[in-house]
C-alpha cells in the first residue's frame, strides 16, 4: 500500500486501485468492531441523551450508508435485507427519505444486535462482489470517490462511537469500564505554557492537494491573519480548576451571554463527567473513575466554557485561520489517537522541547473562535451527499487537530469540525490565542 510523508508522520494514501480499496475498506470496518469486543449485548441499545446514539445504531448507519450511496446505485440486483434499515439508519439524508426520530433511536429492541451484525456482513459480502467485479476492468472513478467517502465517514462514526458510549456507561453506578488504561499516573508538572510568535500575513487556507478532503475544507483561498501569538500546549485540568476554584462559574463578567444562561440552567460548575469527593476531583474517563491528574489537557468542556476561561486570563481562543497557520510546524503523529486504543489524552511530557508547537493533533479536540461557515467559494454539491455538511453551517463553531478518539489516518491540518457552543460530550479541549503586541 502506498504511502506519503506529512508533517513527520506516514499517512496511509487513499485508494486507488480495487485492491487497495478493498483493504481499506474492510480495515475500517473491521477496527469499527475492534471498538467494540468489550461491550456486551445491553450496552449497545442504550441512549442517554438526544445526542448520543446507541452504539448498534452507529454500526446500522455507517452500513446503510455503503448500502444507499453505492449499493443500490451500482450493483445490479441488490436487494437489501430489509428495507425498512432506509427509515431506521438514515440520519439526516432528506434526499433519500424520511428517517426514524433522532432522539427516539434508543427506543427500537429491534432490529437486534446480532441482526445488525448480520447486516453488516452481509453489506460488506455485497461490497467486496462490487469492487471484485471493478477489479476486473478499470474501478469506476465514482466507486473509489464513494467507498473512500464511506470510509472517512465511518471512521468519524467511530469517534461517535467512542464518544456516545462513553456518555451511556458513564451514567451508570457501577462504574463500568470501557478500556483498561492502566494504573493512573502521578503528576509530575508539564512545562510553562510559551507563547510562540507569528507574523501572519496574506496565507492559503483550505485544502490543497491531492487525496480525500471533505467538502467543507476548501475551496483553497486567500485570508489576511494579523500577527499572533498562540500557546505551546494545551490547558491543563491544572490550570482550569483555578478558574473553577476561584468562582467563575459564579461570576458572570467573563461569559458571553448565552454562555451565562446555559450554566445557569444547566447547573454547570465543572467540566462533565467531573465531580468533587473527600479525595478531591474526580472522573469519569472510559476507564472508569479516575482521580483528575492535573497535568492532563482539560476536556469535556464548552464553547463557552473555554471563551470564559480564555477572557479570565486577559486572552483569546485562536480563530480557525490562525489554528491552522501554526499547525504546519506541529508533527501531526506526535498525539493520542484512536489507533492506541487508549481513548484518553495523555499530559505532555515535562521534558518537551520548548519553543516547539505541542498537542496540536490528536489528544483533544480545539475549539476555536471561528464561526462554522462555507469558505469563499464554498459550493454545495447536488443530490444527498450534498447534505453531508453545508446544510450545517449556522450556529455552530469549529473545532480542529482531532482527538484520542479520532484515528490518525482521518486527520489532516484543514480538517473541520464543528459543534454547537454549549456541546462538550465529545473529547473537546482548547488552547490560547493573543494578539502579537
Amino acid at each position: 500500500m502506498t504511502t506519503n510523508e506529512h508533517l513527520g508522520a506516514t499517512v496511509i494514501a487513499d485508494p486507488s486501485s480495487p485492491g487497495e480499496l478493498h483493504d481499506r475498506y474492510q480495515e475500517t470496518r473491521d477496527f469499527t468492531e475492534k471498538l467494540c469486543e468489550t461491550l456486551v449485548t445491553e450496552d449497545y441499545v442504550i441512549q442517554t441523551m438526544p445526542d448520543v446514539s446507541p452504539t448498534k445504531w452507529h454500526l446500522g448507519h455507517t452500513t446503510w450508508f455503503f448500502e444507499a450511496f453505492i449499493l443500490r446505485e451500482q450493483l445490479a440486483g441488490y436487494v437489501s435485507p430489509n428495507d425498512k434499515y432506509n427509515y431506521l439508519f438514515n440520519s439526516y439524508y432528506n434526499g433519500i427519505g424520511e428517517q426514524w426520530t433522532r432522539a427516539e433511536r434508543g427506543h427500537l429492541s429491534r432490529p437486534t444486535v446480532e441482526q445488525v451484525y448480520d447486516f453488516r456482513r452481509f453489506a460488506d459480502e455485497k461490497m467486496h462482489d462490487l469492487i471484485d467485479r471493478a477489479g476486473r476492468g478499470s474501478p469506476p472513478e465514482q466507486l473509489i470517490e464513494l467507498t473512500t467517502l464511506g470510509i472517512n465517514h465511518e471512521q468519524q462514526h467511530q469517534e461517535l462511537l467512542l464518544t456516545d458510549i462513553k456518555h451511556v456507561l458513564s451514567r451508570n453506578p457501577l462504574d463500568p469500564v470501557f478500556r483498561d488504561l492502566g494504573p493512573s499516573t502521578e503528576p509530575l508538572g508539564v512545562p510553562a505554557a510559551e507563547w510562540l510568535p507569528y507574523d501572519g500575513g496574506l496565507v492559503d487556507v483550505g485544502f490543497d492537494g491531492e487525496g480525500f478532503h471533505f467538502d467543507n475544507e476548501g475551496p483553497i483561498h486567500k485570508t489576511f491573519v494579523y500577527p499572533f501569538h498562540i500557546s505551546s500546549r494545551l490547558v491543563t485540568n491544572g490550570e482550569f480548576i483555578e478558574f473553577m476554584e476561584t468562582g467563575q462559574y459564579e461570576r458572570p463578567e467573563n461569559w458571553l451571554s448565552n454562555g451565562w444562561h446555559t450554566i445557569q440552567r444547566e447547573g454547570w460548575n465543572a467540566p462533565l463527567y467531573w465531580r468533587k469527593t473527600d479525595r478531591g476531583w474526580v472522573h469519569y474517563t472510559l476507564g472508569g473513575e479516575r482521580p483528575v491528574n492535573p497535568d492532563e489537557p482539560v476536556m469535556h468542556v464548552s464553547y463557552y466554557e473555554a471563551d470564559a476561561y480564555a477572557k479570565w486570563k486577559g486572552v483569546r481562543l485562536p480563530s480557525e485561520d490562525e489554528w491552522e497557520l501554526a499547525s504546519h510546524d506541529a508533527d501531526i503523529s506526535a498525539g493520542t489517537f484512536a489507533d492506541t486504543l487508549r481513548c484518553h489524552p495523555r499530559a505532555l511530557a515535562p521534558d518537551a522541547a520548548p519553543g516547539a508547537l505541542h498537542q496540536m493533533f490528536g489528544d483533544v479536540w480545539e475549539w476555536t473562535s471561528s464561526p462554522y461557515v462555507g469558505y469563499p467559494g464554498f459550493d454545495i454539491p447536488p443530490g444527498a451527499v450534498g447534505e453531508y455538511n453545508g446544510k450545517f453551517m449556522s450556529d455552530q463553531m469549529v473545532l480542529r487537530g482531532g482527538s484520542a478518539a479520532t484515528s490518525l489516518s482521518h486527520i489532516r491540518p484543514t480538517y473541520r469540525n464543528f459543534f454547537p457552543s454549549d456541546a462538550r460530550w465529545q473529547f473537546m479541549g482548547f488552547r490560547l490565542a493573543r494578539d502579537a503586541t
